[in-house]
């Protein structure tokens, strides 16, 4: 869950009152409005979709303080491990999901993001009802703003080091299987291992904040090797390829 302030230039608390009275975006939403939200900046439109998990005991908590205006975070939807879904900020809104970090070197990721928060503490899988609703949205927000599969992305992603959700319990495979997120690739061709290709792909494909090459190694393995383990290996690099190509 992203629990960093705003970004400069907007309140500390949204000035916007909360809506008392809304048709909720996605269909089977549960509509739970949270004063934490505000507009869009620079006349940005969602491009990308940032999946988080709350890391809280029940989807209970997490819906209080995600509509909690002392916590001064909020996401757009949250997914309960039954599969209920409750929708909290208009997608034409601005949530305070993403925080602090950059994606294909752009910032301000909540502005340029639809955020989604999974009821899970982050040590255990995801349940099958969940994914499923999670499976049922994607295609709705996706279609609305014209967003690729590639703009699908883990919190973990876009703040490396700082962030770890969806986790490695996180089925990415089976999002890409349908569209629903960036492929990877699996060539299995013979090579030795670049560190300066690795980060050079890393970067194309979307890894552009400012770390060290070991946290842009985690992050990379979390969305795509979670069972890598070790030093920097082919596969690696490998699974970048298609990532890269396709963005």
């Amino acid at each position: 869950m992203g629990m960093a302030t705003p970004a400069p230039g907007i309140p500390r608390r949204s000035a916007v009152p909360s809506r008392t009275e809304a048709t909720v975006d996605a269909a089977g939403a549960i509509w739970h409005p949270s004063p934490n939200f505000g507009p869009r900046r620079d006349g940005l439109t969602p491009s990308l979709v940032v999946i988080h998990y709350t890391a809280m005991e029940g989807a209970a908590s997490a819906l209080e303080r995600l509509c909690d205006p002392v916590a001064e975070v909020s996401a757009h939807y949250l997914i309960g491990q039954d599969g209920t879904l409750w929708q909290m900020v208009r997608e034409t809104d601005r949530a305070w999901h993403a925080g602090a970090g950059e994606w294909h070197g752009q910032g301000d990721i909540n502005s340029r993001s639809v955020g989604i928060e999974l009821d899970n503490r982050g040590d255990h899988p995801f349940a099958e009802a969940q994914i499923a609703a999670l499976e049922r949205l994607l295609p709705q927000i996706l279609s609305r703003w014209g967003i690729a599969p590639q703009g699908v992305i883990g919190h973990s992603d876009m703040a490396p080091g700082r962030k770890f959700d969806p986790g490695p319990r996180f089925d990415w495979q089976r999002l890409e299987r349908q569209n629903l997120a960036g492929g990877r690739a699996f060539s299995g061709a013979p090579g030795g291992v670049s560190t300066d290709e690795f980060v050079r792909l890393a970067c194309d494909a979307g890894f552009t904040s400012d770390v060290d090459e070991d946290t842009l190694l985690a992050a990379v393995r979390l969305r795509y090797r979670p069972w890598g383990q070790g030093a920097l290996c082919s596969e690696d690099v490998d699974v970048l390829r298609a990532a890269t190509l396709n963005n």
